[in-house]
């Protein structure tokens, strides 16, 4: 795992365990739930979709994760009960995450270690933007953390979803 990226962030917050954190829980969450959306809509997950209806979700929002998110508003509470879910939600959508569930875990594992080691306090609106600064960015940030694609050109099509998910790469 390389977080070599974090170094980069000139925040003050991000220079902090429960910053470091919060970001990398958002990387996590982002990209499961890029993952779900792109499984279930049968699309990329990026909302390009405009069917003129305001009110149907298109891409990432269609993922059951993305709606349990109350962005602007996490606590370190609600943010700890999402983590511990993951776990459980790598199980329930294996075909779209199992080629990522090992390196999915790890994240896992690492945003509640930061998040744990830090002082202990709610995440505030510093907390809460580096959350969506990671979710927003997911994709991108997860490649660079795990390596093996291109970060300047991220954009996954259907199909390398469809060939990860049978095993291939």
């Amino acid at each position: 795992m390389n977080l070599a990226f974090l170094d980069d962030f000139q925040d003050p917050y991000l220079k902090e365990p429960q910053g470091r954190g919060a970001l990398l829980a958002g990387v996590l969450l982002g990209y499961m739930a890029y993952r779900q959306a792109s499984r279930s809509s049968g699309a990329q997950g990026t909302g390009a979709q405009d069917n003129g209806s305001a009110a149907e979700p298109t891409g990432i929002d269609r993922s059951p994760l993305f709606k349990q998110i109350q962005f602007g508003r996490l606590d370190i509470r609600t943010l700890k009960r999402l983590l511990a879910r993951v776990p459980q939600l790598i199980a329930a959508y294996r075909d779209s995450m199992s080629r990522s569930s090992g390196n999915l875990n790890r994240l896992c594992a690492k945003a509640g270690e930061l998040l744990i080691s830090g002082q202990p306090g709610d995440l505030g609106t510093d907390g809460n933007f580096a959350f969506t600064v990671g979710f927003v960015n997911a994709v991108e940030y997860y490649w660079q953390i795990f390596g093996s694609r291109d970060v300047d050109n991220i954009v996954e099509s259907r199909a390398d979803l469809e060939q990860d998910s049978k095993g291939g790469m």
